[in-house]
């Protein structure tokens, strides 16, 4: 099987070429981030040196290999080198900026009972190439579907498939090439990774900062609900997870996200808004909660899952404001294509 090149490093590609000069490096370095899919495309190269390229290595190890729209979402399916699938979700808002919601694994092995992906098998870890080649195949929809070269991805979002600090190694090599200067070059606050709270990985961070923008999806922070929603929670206690909070905010770290999906009749009670604003206390965060997204076959207790009402939702937003806490509310975006939070792997 050829080397792949989409998300390996620059020095990485200088090892791959030698003993061609480190100029040829930085040529199909760039040219990779910039989005090219062959080696013809990069025209400074020498039509001789494209020729040696293509012989021996390829692009991408991956392929987008579907892409279904709701509006300005989209939703590609990638097709990893050993056949497994993982999806990538980009986002629009009401400012036209745009967001790439990346996966970070094969399936989930955390089981959250309001997830889609949780309910998958677990298969893999990505590494850091394939994380980069979905920001790619993401960015290559834009010039495909609306024929712009231009139009850029604002935004990162690690916050699709799997556990983002269940594979931190890879994650941190992936964030090390989007931030490059020489390449990608996107700011840390511009990327923000969401977890559902890995304590050695939350302390990993906070201890090395700096790192990106950081989401916990909270949920409820009623210890025992959420033990039965999150099954993470059982070897992840929240007073050990806010401990690392606190420390990353303690060496620099900035807002913290508590990302609270919305179940109808379940995590909406006055006991579940008095436990978030006690987690908060203490903590620089913002509130964001997430209405429910459906998935058919998930259950809770023996029940169907369900969407909160618009008043459920609206009445329990007012009590956490009554508590004093700044609440934001996502929008729902790409639930007909199944590609909104908590739909990934159907």
């Amino acid at each position: 099987m050829k080397q792949s090149f989409a998300g390996l490093s620059l020095s990485e590609i200088e090892k791959q070429l030698l003993p061609l000069p480190r100029m040829r490096a930085k040529q199909v370095y760039k040219w990779i981030l910039k989005g090219a899919y062959s080696f013809y495309e990069m025209s400074d190269l020498p039509v001789k040196t494209q020729h040696e390229l293509n012989e021996r290595f390829c692009i991408f190890s991956s392929s987008a290999d579907e892409c279904k729209q709701d509006g300005e979402i989209k939703k590609i399916l990638i097709t990893l080198k050993d056949g497994l699938k993982v999806e990538a979700v980009l986002l629009s808002d009401n400012k036209k900026r745009l967001t790439a919601c990346l996966s970070t694994q094969a399936g989930c092995p955390l089981g959250c009972v309001f997830c889609k992906t949780g309910s998958l098998t677990f298969n893999r870890n990505l590494d850091s190439m394939e994380i980069i080649e979905q920001f790619l195949h993401l960015q290559k929809t834009i010039e495909n579907i609306h024929n712009n070269k231009e139009h850029k991805i604002d935004n990162i979002v690690i916050m699709g498939m799997g556990e983002p600090l269940l594979n931190l190694l890879q994650l941190r090599k992936a964030i090390e090439i989007f931030i490059d200067k020489a390449g990608l070059n996107y700011s840390r606050r511009r990327i923000t990774v969401s977890t559902c709270g890995i304590c050695e990985s939350l302390f990993n961070i906070a201890e090395n900062l700096p790192f990106t923008k950081l989401a916990l999806s909270l949920t409820t922070a009623d210890e025992l609900l959420r033990r039965k929603l999150m099954p993470v929670t059982k070897t992840n206690p929240l007073k050990k997870v806010k401990e690392a909070l606190l420390l990353f905010q303690k060496n620099g770290g900035g807002r913290i996200t508590l990302e609270v999906p919305l179940l109808g009749g379940i995590n909406t009670r006055q006991k579940d808004a008095q436990s978030i604003a006690e987690f908060a206390k203490d903590l620089d965060t913002v509130i964001n909660i997430i209405p429910w997204n459906p998935v058919n076959g998930l259950e809770f207790e023996g029940s169907p899952l369900k969407e909160p009402g618009k008043k459920e939702t609206a009445d329990f937003i007012q009590l956490l404001e009554n508590l004093n806490l700044k609440v934001t509310m996502r929008l729902h975006k790409g639930r007909k294509v199944l590609g909104a939070c908590g739909q990934l792997g159907t």
